[in-house]
Order: C-alpha cells, then structure tokens, then sequence
C-alpha cells in the first residue's frame, strides 16, 4: 500500500528557509513521479515543483523558480523540498502527491490530475 506523509512545515520570518520532507512508503522511489502542491487559504491548489521517475528530471512553476529546489534521496525514500527567501504569499498547506510505478523516464506533471496518492500536507507560515 502506497503512503505519502510530509513533515517539516512551520513558521519562518520573511527571508527564511524551510525544508520539507516527503516520505514515500510502499513504493521504490525512483519509479514514481513526486510533485509539491501547495494551497493558500481562499486559493485553487497549485503544482510548484515535480521530480521524475527513473533520471529526477525537475520541473518548477515559474513563480517559485529559482527559491525553491526539488531533491530526492533513493535509500531513503523520500522526496525534499527546500523552499528559501520565503515571502508571505509562500504561506499554504503543502502536500505531496506520487504517481507509479512508471515505465518511462521523463517531466513529471505539476497537474494535480496526474497522481493518485497524496499526503495529509504540511502547513508552512511567513510572518515577521
């Protein structure tokens, strides 16, 4: 059975960092895609960054791009997320999603309707 569980949320003053985790269980990580949506309050659900099975190819929506990296440790199944220079409008719920087992390697999607497991999420703050 498939299970995807975050952890690593909580509140940071503006310019912070976080790391967030992603536990996979059940699975052999590298044949599943992993993506990072995230939703504030009042707003639609967003893909912000997807990892690919087999080679890791990442993805970023380009409003995160470039503060936020998307990682992956094998042995440890489990999918990273750090998240710097972080601003008030960063502040949702962030959920992990999987998608497996796949037999290609390729992009994995930021679309919410490409995977089938998703975790409870985890709640992350900005504020001074």
């Amino acid at each position: 059975q498939v299970q995807v569980v975050e952890s690593g949320g909580g509140s940071v003053q503006p310019g912070g960092s976080l790391r967030l985790s992603c536990l996979a269980s059940g699975v052999t990580l590298d044949d599943y895609d992993i993506a990072w949506f995230r939703q504030a309050p009042g707003k639609e659900r967003e893909g912000i960054a997807s990892i690919g099975s087999g080679d890791g190819r990442t993805q970023y929506r380009s409003s995160v791009k470039g503060r936020i990296t998307v990682s992956r440790d094998n042995a440890k199944n489990t999918v990273y997320l750090q998240m710097d220079s972080l601003k008030p409008e960063d502040i949702a719920v962030y959920i992990c999603a999987a998608e497996g087992p796949l037999l290609r390697i390729g992009t994995a999607s930021l679309a919410s309707d490409a995977y089938q497991y998703w975790g409870q999420g985890t709640q992350v703050a900005v504020s001074s």
